[in-house]
């Protein structure tokens, strides 16, 4: 499944069509890589393969093997919808089950073949005392087809004593051949250049078939073999052979007993004539079946030529650990609204980021489409760690087959450091945004293990109680913030972090995020309506919804109403329960709002709750409040504040998990609930854009890759 994901071309060879299988070809359908399913047998027809007798020489259990295998066969190649044959016989049987599609791309001699023929001793062709006829036998099934020369071969060897049978595999011969035991040998389990260098050694090569449509479609691939290592052959007229074997000048075609013994003792009898033979069917083969020449004349109209990999366009991959439509986060927010401005400015942008494992069968990493760009999901790997080198594999296949000239690494949490490390045994530059702290801690957002936030600017490894994890783990993240041809921040503040970090500040460059703009004004509100407050952070303690249970609750006003954004409810379960809020205003809990529903969800709100426990990198619901003409309550420090000015666009609290300046930036604003109704931001000229981030990062790429 994973290897499909990065392939152009699929080939299902000789597969039968269980449900793996054919999940995996209508995963090929998905991808748009018309597969085709490749045989070099007629083993997909089931009335043909019965009319072939060698069949009936099998145990009824594997005859019904074989013949269920046809089924599945043909299941497979009909669900793959276009075929790929070693003969033309064998293409039109595809076509008269209904494939129309269908190619021939005969067997060619192979590397293996070659490398061994090259290493065997100079044949000398001399008179000999005794002359060997050799026979190959992939198994019992080929018992009927020996049969055709059985007479022929019997009455030759009985008319020229120097003859002898040499047989290697599985054959059972027929009681005829008792008076010749002597002469006859078998030999059995050989490797392939084994069975190569002894069938060198004979003098002779036969190939018989039974004279079938089945054995028309057969390759002619015995032949090929004798060929290419000096021996001449005589073979069945089928239809392989036909084509390739001229009669009397590079072999012979047999077709009844007595051709075939005038063949074997004419070839016995005249060791000219088999080295006449055998030497033009070596230069034969070697003329058309050699991969290059198949490559060539039938590979190549089929799919394309080879050639160079040349883009116009800087290729940026992304690496984040969410991507649509998992969109989960802030840092994916600003992966996926960066590829259409990055692409508008001449850029090539792929994304590697994580799937669930959903115990799909067969299990493997997922290729798609979303933001217009193409997006390998893979699989973390249980327990994935701050390295998992599993993850690094699955970006050596994308960056194999996608071939990116620099890598940008966004939140990459369970996708691991062992990425950047591949990035730099192959020499392709990378930048990192540091939308976090996870390059720093265990902990995304510096809690200590208690879960109270780190209020001191330096992070102490040796407070932890896994002293020497931890670490371990800032060594490994270091070495990969090190290679980095760029660091970038999306604050100061959050630089200042890192920087005091041990991060040389030279390496880091700003590059704040941008965000979704309205797409429309603002509708105006009603007068005399209920000030309404937004919470967007979850239930978790660090984006301070403790904090914000306490202050509410301690109000006496009711003139209020407060919105409390769920995000599991689009995960089918709710983490909010309005009932533990013993509140005298409105509580109201809504599902996590998309990109595209942000007017319509800040449309109904006037106060943008943001008490986070902790410095944020960032703040990204913070300016898409600010833009909006949404008042924000913040902690500060952090990224998170560095565009309020205290009185004009919001207020700013100080970080503390204490509920006195929370509830009295609350409280003053309720004392003058009139101020809404006409409120418009007058900063919003300095907040960022989506626009202005890819200019910057462009002008940073081309840098890198000196462009």
């Amino acid at each position: 499944m994973s290897e499909i994901q990065v392939a152009t071309q699929v080939i299902f060879y000789r597969v039968p069509g269980d449900d793996d299988a054919l999940q995996l070809v209508r995963e090929a359908h998905r991808l748009n890589l018309s597969p085709r399913w490749e045989v070099d047998d007629l083993i997909f027809d089931r009335s043909e393969y019965l009319k072939n007798t060698n069949i009936h020489v099998l145990k009824k259990k594997e005859q019904r093997g074989l013949l269920d295998g046809a089924d599945l066969f043909r299941l497979c190649l009909l669900e793959c919808g276009r075929g790929l044959a070693s003969t033309a016989k064998l293409a039109q049987a595809m076509k008269n089950i209904g494939i129309s599609d269908v190619a021939v791309v005969e067997n060619a001699l192979d590397g293996e073949t070659l490398a061994v023929a090259k290493s065997l001793p100079q044949l000398s062709f001399r008179e000999k005392e005794a002359i060997y006829i050799c026979y190959g036998s992939g198994s019992r099934a080929h018992d009927v087809d020996f049969k055709e020369v059985q007479s022929g071969l019997i009455a030759a060897m009985k008319a020229e004593p120097r003859l002898r049978l040499r047989i290697i595999g599985s054959l059972t011969l027929s009681n005829a051949f008792e008076s010749l035991q002597e002469r006859i040998e078998t030999i059995s389990e050989l490797s392939y250049a084994e069975y190569l260098s002894v069938l060198a050694d004979s003098d002779i090569a036969i190939a018989p078939l039974e004279d079938t449509l089945f054995n028309d479609c057969k390759s002619n691939i015995k032949f090929l073999e004798a060929s290419i290592v000096g021996v001449a052959s005589v073979c069945s007229p089928a239809n392989a052979f036909e084509n390739v074997v001229r009669d009397g000048e590079n072999g012979f075609l047999a077709s009844s007993a007595s051709v075939w013994q005038e063949r074997l003792l004419a070839l016995a009898q005249d060791v000219s004539l088999r080295h006449a033979l055998a030497t033009a069917a070596r230069r034969d083969v070697l003329e058309l079946y050699m991969p290059e020449k198949i490559a060539r004349n039938q590979l190549f109209p089929l799919y394309g030529a080879p050639s160079a990999f040349t883009p116009e366009k800087m290729r940026i991959l992304m690496a984040n650990v969410f991507f649509a439509p998992r969109s989960f986060g802030g840092a994916t927010i600003v992966a996926e609204a960066m590829v259409k401005p990055l692409q508008e400015r001449q850029c090539e942008v792929s994304v590697l980021t994580c799937r669930p494992d959903l115990d799909q069968k067969p299990s493997g990493n997922i290729r798609y489409v979303a933001c217009g760009a193409d997006v390998l999901s893979v699989l973390p790997g249980r327990g994935a760690s701050v390295d998992n080198p599993t993850i690094a594999d699955d970006l050596a296949r994308w960056a194999d087959a996608w071939r990116p000239d620099l890598v940008h690494f966004h939140a990459i949490q369970e996708m691991g450091t062992a990425m950047l490390r591949l990035c730099q045994a192959r020499q392709v530059p990378y930048v990192i945004t540091l939308h976090d702290c996870w390059w720093l801690s265990d902990q995304l957002f510096l809690t200590k293990d208690d879960g109270s936030y780190h209020l001191d600017k330096k992070i102490h490894p040796k407070r932890s109680t896994y002293e020497h994890y931890l670490q371990a783990r800032r060594a490994v993240a270091r070495q990969g913030i090190l290679g980095a041809a760029a660091l970038l921040s999306p604050s100061e503040e959050h630089k200042r972090l890192y920087v005091n970090n041990g991060v040389p500040a030279e390496r880091i460059f700003i590059n704040r995020n941008g965000f979704c703009w309205p797409a429309r004004p603002r509708r105006p509100r009603e007068p005399g309506s209920l000030v309404r407050f937004a919470f967007v952070g979850g239930v978790g303690h660090i984006k301070g919804y403790e904090l914000i249970q306490e202050c509410m609750a301690s109000l006496t006003q009711n003139n209020w109403e407060l919105v409390l954004v769920d995000n599991t409810l689009n995960l089918g379960f709710p983490s909010i329960d309005p009932n533990e809020l013993r509140v005298r205003g409105k509580v109201t809990v809504v599902p996590a709002y998309s990109q595209s529903g942000l007017d319509e969800f800040y449309d109904k709100v006037d106060v943008l709750l943001f008490p986070s426990q902790w410095r944020e990198s960032y703040g990204l619901s913070v300016r898409e409040a600010l833009s909006r003409d949404v008042w924000v309550i913040s902690t500060a420090p952090g990224g998170q504040s560095e565009e309020i000015v205290e009185g004009v666009n919001g207020n700013l609290i100080p970080i503390t998990d204490k509920v006195g300046p929370l509830k009295k930036a609350v409280e003053a604003l309720l004392q003058n609930p009139a101020r809404f109704d006409r409120y418009t931001n007058p900063l919003k000229d300095r907040l960022p854009t989506y626009d202005r981030q890819a200019d910057e990062l462009v002008t940073l790429y081309k840098k890198i890759l000196g462009r």
